[in-house]
């Protein structure tokens, strides 16, 4: 899964080559329009007033832009960015020194949110809601609470479960916004706009074919655009165009739905071995020898995205649409 060209995780090592592309300001970030909209006007409500915006939650599948938004953020707002992620925060004492770390008007981005233990989520109520942080000194009877007021800061929270975040936690940001998957035409704009800062040529057909297989996810895109300019280097004279981008692809095993071949063997593996369906995650699970929250966060979603899958109170089924997909092929 790791090697995976497809997969919407970020890959070891290419996580310089990703902040690269990122763009750094609002004008720059294309896609999710409604979501640009609202945080524009909020960025200019809180610079006029002299204050933090509201916190802001992110939901949504990854390699959507949640780090690249928190990002552009802070830069409209001329604040620091601080980055953490709930799994690396073990104990109350390590939010405590991030967050009195904060200046004023820092922007806070927490990833995976939700996997924040209940001791340390607890430490945020009074810092999101107050501006203050409540610290136990001491043990046993001899114990004391004090109380820190922290600078006016923003959290940015993301995460691809949304369900699992508590109602406490949930209730605390001012700004909850689901990410979208993004359209052929917002990706082939990304891909064209990275390949000007790889100094890379591109026609827009050759953009529009990695677009077809990117899966609506910058990250994706990001990726197949630094593998076929290494390809187009090597093989070609380093433009990326015509013939030598579809052999690149071929070469990565891509078609132009966006599948690979781990796509194509869980729906094999659905079709043939049990008639197309309902089969359970844990049966599905010891088929492809993958963990089960694997297949549910990593593998599934764009296959239900595009219709080839369908959830059901049973277990997963094939569609139609899946059915004619390798009729065609």
């Amino acid at each position: 899964m790791d090697e995976r060209i497809v997969t919407s995780i970020e890959l070891q090592g290419e996580g310089e080559i990703q902040k690269n592309l990122r763009p750094k300001t609002m004008s720059e970030y294309i896609g999710q329009s409604a979501l640009k909209e609202k945080m524009s006007i909020y960025i200019e409500a809180a610079k006029r007033r002299g204050g933090s915006i509201d916190h802001i939650l992110l939901y949504g599948p990854p390699g959507l832009g949640k780090t690249t938004l928190a990002g552009v953020i802070a830069t409209e707002m001329g604040s620091n960015l601080k980055i953490t992620s709930g799994p690396i925060i073990d104990k109350a004492g390590d939010l405590a020194a991030i967050l009195t770390s904060l200046e004023e008007n820092d922007v806070l981005f927490i990833d995976e949110i939700h996997r924040l233990n209940t001791s340390v989520e607890e430490i945020l109520y009074p810092a999101m809601e107050d501006g203050e942080l409540d610290i136990i000194i001491g043990k046993g009877p001899s114990a004391r609470s004090i109380r820190i007021e922290l600078p006016q800061f923003t959290l940015i929270g993301a995460t691809t479960r949304a369900g699992l975040l508590s109602s406490p936690l949930r209730d605390r940001f001012g700004v909850t916004h689901k990410m979208n998957y993004y359209t052929e035409e917002e990706i082939k704009e990304i891909v064209i706009r990275g390949a000007g800062i790889l100094k890379t040529k591109i026609d827009y057909e050759s953009a529009r074919e990695i677009a077809l297989r990117s899966r609506g996810t910058p990250r994706i895109a990001n990726r197949l655009l630094k593998r076929i300019r290494d390809y187009c280097d090597i093989k070609g004279d380093g433009i990326i165009e015509g013939e030598i981008v579809l052999k690149a692809l071929k070469i990565l095993g891509i078609d132009k739905s966006g599948l690979d071949e781990l796509d194509r063997e869980i729906l094999k593996s659905i079709i043939e071995n049990y008639g197309g369906g309902p089969v359970g995650i844990e049966t599905l699970s010891l088929v492809l020898g993958e963990d089960k929250r694997t297949i549910e966060e990593v593998y599934e979603p764009y296959l239900v995205k595009i219709g080839y899958i369908k959830r059901t109170p049973r277990g997963r089924m094939i569609t139609d649409k899946a059915r004619s997909y390798f009729k065609k092929g």
